[in-house]
């Protein structure tokens, strides 16, 4: 156990997730962390490759996702950082290095890996240091987090593309803040955070066009 996990874990910030109790894919991602293990496809199919992305509050992303044909499940949770176990709490408090991440299962065969940047490109602000909308703190940085070379090499010639427009825009250049990295282990957020909107009424119907709202 990490000094954060001794530090966060319990008292006043939570105790230890039950993640076997979580919906299909959470519960998977969360036996793959406690095994220090980032999971490239999904156990219970391995037809299906596993993208994250982080993109400010979780709760809109996954929705945006929810709606890809080709996206047979999704995930919220807590990535890139150091702490063991994170909790909501523990994270908001900024000192476990994590953001605030969607992990998405999809079928390659319906649905390719550039269809996924677009949704993310189409919802996210590249240039925002630290935040998106009112949100904003190292939880809430955005990035795009790969599971293998050839998402690496697809990420990375999309992100030079939008180098290259925002570089070259009408009120001066500006640089892309958004990360590009390695995946690394995906903890699940909370129960109460899976398919929140969904759960609030929101449609998650593919290919829907109602309006993602943040908070309802």
């Amino acid at each position: 156990m990490s000094f954060l996990s001794n530090f966060f874990g319990g008292g006043a910030y939570s105790s230890a997730i039950d993640y076997e109790s979580f919906p299909y894919p959470a519960c998977e991602l969360g036996s793959a962390a406690l095994e220090g293990r980032v999971l490239s496809s999904a156990g219970r199919n391995p037809r299906l490759s596993v993208a994250t992305f982080a993109g400010g509050c979780f709760w809109g992303l996954e929705l945006a996702y929810q709606r890809v044909p080709g996206v047979l499940y999704t995930a919220v949770g807590y990535t890139q950082g150091d702490m063991e176990r994170p909790s909501y709490s523990a994270v908001c408090a900024g000192g476990t290095g994590h953001t605030e991440a969607v992990a998405v299962f999809y079928d390659p065969s319906a649905v390719e890996y550039g269809t996924l940047l677009d949704v993310f490109l189409d919802r996210v602000d590249v240039t925002t240091v630290n935040g998106q909308g009112n949100d904003f703190g190292t939880q809430y940085r955005t990035g795009v987090y790969t599971h293998n070379a050839d998402q690496m090499k697809m990420a990375r010639a999309r992100f030079e593309e939008v180098a290259e427009i925002i570089g070259a825009g009408p009120r001066g250049p500006k640089t892309v803040a958004t990360e590009l990295l390695e995946a690394k282990v995906f903890w699940p957020a909370e129960k109460y955070h899976q398919q929140y909107l969904e759960k609030g009424g929101q449609s998650a119907e593919k290919n829907s066009k109602e309006k993602i709202r943040c908070y309802g």
